[in-house]
């Protein structure tokens, strides 16, 4: 996400209700579909789509991604199933 500043715990809430921190602004993880719509949906609710900037990929398989960090790794990746 790319919030302004006085959203930005509010997004940040949002987000560690539902996934794993990865860095900064940057979260992963794996949600349902049901799930995935409260997340809009909260998310909605407290941004400004005139200010704020929210980018969620989908990955239809896991067959298909790949992850590699360069540097310092942070947050936690082990909290996946």
């Amino acid at each position: 996400y790319d919030v302004k500043e006085k959203r930005v715990a509010k997004a940040l809430k949002i987000c560690r209700k539902y996934l794993t921190w990865v860095q900064n602004s940057v979260f992963e993880g794996e949600l349902s579909p049901a799930i995935l719509v409260k997340l809009k949906v909260e998310m909605k609710k407290k941004l400004l789509d005139e200010e704020d900037s929210v980018i969620i990929y989908t990955w239809r398989s896991e067959r298909y991604t790949d992850r590699e960090v360069i540097g310092l790794e942070k947050g936690s990746s082990n909290q996946f199933i």
